[in-house]
């Protein structure tokens, strides 16, 4: 029941008018009420309503009106009705529109004769454009631009029609001879779109005679000059060379939109190094001259096109990209980044890594809401740089630790595993960054960053001198010693209250009663925050301890035992380094005390949870191999730790230089391909912009990237049968999936002996996909095919189905005939790809994104890793995991993939399984994601793949 018009307006069917009391609206002299009735009228007939008994009405009351509103819905009302009977016939009362229609084209009003003339452009009835020409082209000469421009577009419309060059014969030279004596700028380039459209050569042939005047041509025109040679060009890649320098010019056009579009045609035309240059610095002064957020993202996602296809032209070019941090949007700043991390060289990274440094400073303004995000991104972009560059880290470490206590802990983690990578392969900043780490350990206020830190003084403390600080600084950050104190009290009234001494710099924070073993009373406290109450302290040491002890007072135990370690490494490292025996025992006595005290605070009441049980044993741990050391055990602490660290970290090297190599294009030419050496060719009249052009297009046919065709094995697994082989009419789709758009290619075959007349591919679709336009009405002769393409918008992941059947007539029989498609089921894997992601980035995500798929594991596939690579290829998802954290037998594997779809949607996944004792591998599979659709569809995928390895 779908209508096409060029209205789309939400009307509520539930209350309909009744067709009379339009009809009496219509019929009365109230101009209000006739526009109201009219509307009616409009959205009934949009709804599929047909209203036939109003016609003569309309005709007889409406077309007279000289309202303007009613003028108008009239011609919304005359495009929707039918105009044609079954066979194709026009209607006969279409001649009482005619004559209102050749009326209104006279009409003295200028805004009803372009109205008019606007309508027309959108009949396809040969049989009623034909007794309006002659008024059509009469308004091509009206002294109105309004009645000119839209006489032009109802001259192209009428010459399109499958008749129309028969009723219009001259309308292109008609057309070109207006063109030339035009000075309306939205006339002439409806005239040159006429031409470019109807009559190409003419197009053409004006624009080379115009060649120095197109960069004093309206915008608008420019704009359809850009189309012109996009197509002439793409037809005929050997004309290119007349139409570059037209483009060259246009770039510097006062106009932004002709500006972009001039650097995406360049681009599209030419691979020289001078053309992408040229376009690479357009684009950059839109990113700096535009305002509009939007804008600037569409003009990133261009300029990191060019990144990945001219890599070498774009590095120039990374100062300029750079400028665009200027923007306080987030996402424009993190786009801009991931652009210029990858044109980092060493012969820019210094200058990148200056930029970077400014831009660290400018966020402790605090200014902007969101500038701990901001430089957080800032500090991942300086560690990558550090990592690729070694040489860069000392200009830079320093002045990040000054944000290890920020108050955005995901930044100060990014710093501290800088640090942390920056000091194991950095040998030669190991001193200044222990130095500077113990001097600014107290302003670390973050679990997390403290656990870091800590680890980074155990392993990377090895003179005497560090080893001595490292155990000050964190007897200091933990302030005095016990943790909390217990003051008894006599049970007598009369009796002397017995108090232990509490050193008077410790705040009590709370206070419990408690019965002690001989009957009396007790107070337990604990003491939340203390200031030292020794007047001189180490150099380089914290005035004012008290992030370990707050950390650890508030129940983190972890941290607790990360302290234990940390101090046990110390004290190992000391028995090395420091040949004073005694001052060896006094460390480790100190160590013995805070890892007693830990243990005392952890089994207290104070605490409304009690110390874990890992937390409890590695703490004991510590404290026995303190007591009592081996030699192998002093080696796994002093040496092992920092061994897996550094192999953790090749790993990881290992696994991007991978990942690089896999998304670098590898093509290759055939043997039989041709090359043409431009060195003998006639350079005769060639510009250098197309010299360059031709070595080129020489290197792409040399290394075959001009034969980059696709897998035909691949392109026959997406050709679906739609009708059985015993069907009359036999369809088989083709399946294509781009990003947004789904366009289905189906062929339709006759089998019979008869003509099928008006066959129709009906669709339609469930999920969230969109059919754009119906495919009409075809004639099939005997035995003949015919190729129907339909196509559909996709707005979200979720698994959609399309669905429909072929309806036909034929001579034979009355009534139409329908054949049944099999549905069409549109594969979620369409739509995601393969993307990577931070640890820390998946654990937020995982702990933020409230939809998940719990999907328990059912196959026969019964090794570990052979199963994890079959929902890898089934999913298409990218595995976080390091396959070193994969290695070894053990009867269990976890692992996180992740995968990011065309949408902009995360999905993750984690697996996690375990061997049974007869082989069979149990456990489950879990999928979050931000949105229902994906999870539901990600969750159906694995369901129905895992089961078998095929």
């Amino acid at each position: 029941m779908e209508r096409s018009c060029t209205l789309l307006v939400h009307f509520d069917k539930g209350t309909p008018a009744l067709a009379n009391e339009i009809k009496e609206a219509l019929e009365g002299n109230d101009v209000s009420a006739k526009i109201d009735a009219m509307k009616k009228a409009v959205m009934l007939l949009l709804n599929g309503e047909t209203l036939p008994q109003l016609f003569i009405t309309i005709v007889r009351y409406v077309l007279p009106s000289e309202d303007h509103t009613i003028q108008k819905l009239l011609l919304l009302y005359l495009e929707i009705i039918d105009k044609t009977d079954s066979t194709g016939r026009v209607l006969p009362e279409m001649i009482l529109i005619c004559q209102n229609l050749r009326n209104n084209l006279q009409h003295p009003n200028e805004y009803i004769r372009g109205v008019t003339l606007r309508f027309l452009c959108r009949l396809s009835e040969a049989e009623i454009m034909e007794p309006l020409i002659p008024s059509i082209l009469s308004n091509l000469e009206h002294r109105h631009p309004f009645i000119r421009r839209n006489a032009i577009l109802a001259v192209m419309s009428i010459y399109k029609l499958a008749q129309g060059e028969q009723l219009l014969a001259d309308a292109p030279e008609v057309i070109e001879r207006l063109l030339v004596g035009e000075q309306d700028p939205s006339a002439r380039r409806n005239a040159f779109l006429m031409l470019f459209t109807c009559a190409q050569d003419r197009a053409v042939n004006y624009l080379l005679s115009h060649v120095d005047q197109v960069p004093d041509w309206p915008e608008q025109l420019q704009m359809v000059v850009l189309d012109l040679i996009r197509k002439v060009c793409r037809s005929n890649r050997g004309e290119k060379g007349r139409y570059i320098k037209i483009i060259i010019s246009l770039l510097n056009a006062p106009s932004t939109a002709v500006i972009y579009e001039c650097a995406g045609t360049l681009v599209s035309l030419s691979s020289a190094p001078t053309a992408i240059r040229a376009a690479a610095n357009t684009y950059c002064q839109l990113l700096l001259s535009q305002s509009d957020n939007n804008v600037k993202l569409i003009v990133l996602e261009r300029l990191n096109e060019l990144k990945s296809s001219h890599q070498e032209i774009m590095v120039d070019m990374i100062m300029d990209v750079l400028r665009a941090l200027s923007s306080p949007n987030l996402d424009i700043r993190r786009k801009t980044l991931d652009i210029a991390l990858e044109l980092i060289t060493p012969r820019n990274v210094d200058e990148v890594v200056l930029t970077l440094k400014k831009e660290v400073v400018k966020t402790q303004s605090g200014e902007l809401e969101k500038n701990g995000e901001y430089r957080q991104m800032l500090v991942q972009a300086i560690h990558s740089c550090a990592m690729k560059f070694p040489e860069v880290a000392s200009t830079v470490v320093h002045l990040l630790m000054d944000f290890l206590g920020d108050s955005n802990v995901a930044s100060a983690v990014d710093v501290v595993l800088f640090v942390r990578e920056i000091i194991e392969t950095n040998s030669k900043l190991r001193v200044s960054i222990i130095t500077r780490l113990l001097d600014t350990f107290y302003q670390i206020r973050a679990a997390r960053v403290c656990s870091c830190a800590l680890w980074i003084i155990g392993e990377y403390c090895l003179s005497l001198t560090e080893v001595e600080n490292g155990i000050s600084t964190i007897k200091q950050c933990l302030g005095e010693l016990p943790f909390y104190t217990i003051v008894e009290e006599g049970g007598n009234g009369d009796a002397s209250k017995k108090t232990q001494q509490v050193n008077s710099s410790i705040t009590i924070s709370s206070r419990r009663p408690a019965v002690l073993a001989d009957g009396t009373y007790a107070t337990q406290s604990a003491a939340s925050e203390t200031s030292l109450s020794a007047p001189t302290l180490a150099p380089g040491s914290l005035s004012a301890p008290g992030n370990l002890r707050s950390l650890i007072l508030s129940g983190d135990f972890f941290l607790g035992a990360v302290v234990s370690c940390t101090l046990t490494k110390l004290v190992l490292r000391l028995e090395e380094v420091q040949p004073a025996k005694a001052e060896v025992n006094k460390a480790c006595t100190g160590a013995l005390l805070i890892m007693v005290s830990l243990l005392q605070l952890g089994q207290s009441s104070f605490l409304p949870h009690p110390i874990d049980n890992d937390s409890y044993e590695r703490i004991v741990l510590c404290m026995r191999l303190l007591c009592n050391t081996g030699d192998e055990i002093r080696k796994i602490w002093l040496q092992s730790c920092r061994q897996s660290f550094a192999k953790m970290l090749a790993d990881k090297q290992f696994r991007e230089t991978e990942e690089i190599k896999a998304k670098a294009q590898i093509s290759h030419a055939q043997p039989d391909d041709l090359i043409d050496f431009y060195h003998l060719k006639s350079r005769k009249g060639m510009s250098q912009l197309e010299l360059e052009d031709e070595v080129q297009d020489d290197l792409k046919r040399a290394t075959g990237e001009f034969t980059k065709d696709a897998d035909d094995a691949n392109k026959l697994n997406r050709i679906l049968q739609l009708t059985g082989f015993s069907d009359p009419v036999y369809a088989e789709a083709y399946v294509t999936v781009h990003h947004y758009d789904i366009v289905l290619d189906v062929t339709v075959i006759n089998r019979t002996k008869d003509t099928l007349q008006n066959l129709c591919l009906e669709l339609a679709t469930m999920g969230d996909l969109k059919l754009v336009e119906r495919p009409q009405n075809y004639t099939l002769a005997p035995e003949s095919s015919k190729q129907i393409r339909a196509n559909i918008k996709v707005s979200s992941t979720e698994t959609g189905v399309i669905f429909g059947n072929i309806v036909y007539e034929t001579s034979n029989v009355l009534e139409r005939t329908v054949v049944v498609l099999n549905d069409i089921h549109i594969d979620i894997m369409d739509y995601i790809s393969p993307a990577m992601c931070a640890d820390v980035a998946f654990r937020n995500m995982w702990a933020e994104f409230e939809w998940e798929n719990k999907v328990a594991v059912n196959t026969v596939i019964q090794d570990e890793k052979e199963f994890l690579n079959h929902i890898i290829k089934s999913t298409n998802m990218k595995c976080l995991t390091a396959p070193s954290a994969l290695d070894g037998e053990c009867g269990f594997l976890a692992a996180n993939l992740y995968a990011k779809s065309v949408f902009g949607e995360d999905a993750l996944v984690n697996i996690s399984i375990e061997k049974q004792g007869d082989g069979k591998l149990s456990g489950y599979i879990r999928i979050r994601s931000k949105t229902q659709g994906i999870a539901l569809s990600l969750g159906d995928k694995i369901t129905l793949k895992q089961k078998g390895s095929g």
